[in-house]
């Protein structure tokens, strides 16, 4: 992946006006997780919001077993 670059994994509606995507990123020479909310702009093209987290590489496990437990917990 070249640097300051965003490769997305996984995207999902949220709403007609909004989609989710999980990316891996680059910036500065780092490999990132990013979980943004992208919104639909005047030009119907879309366009990354402030909502969202964005975890370096070595929290990502952190992050993997928050939703396992939120799996565990809606899934009773």
């Amino acid at each position: 992946m070249a640097k300051d670059e965003a490769r997305v994994v996984h995207s999902f509606p949220k709403n007609p006006l909004e989609e989710v995507r999980a990316s891996v990123t680059v910036y500065k020479g780092k490999q990132y997780v990013d979980l943004r909310v992208y919104y639909k702009g005047d030009d119907d093209e879309f366009r990354p919001s402030k909502k969202g987290l964005t975890l370096a590489l070595d929290l990502f496990p952190e992050l993997e077993e928050a939703v396992m437990k939120l799996k565990e917990v809606v899934e009773k």
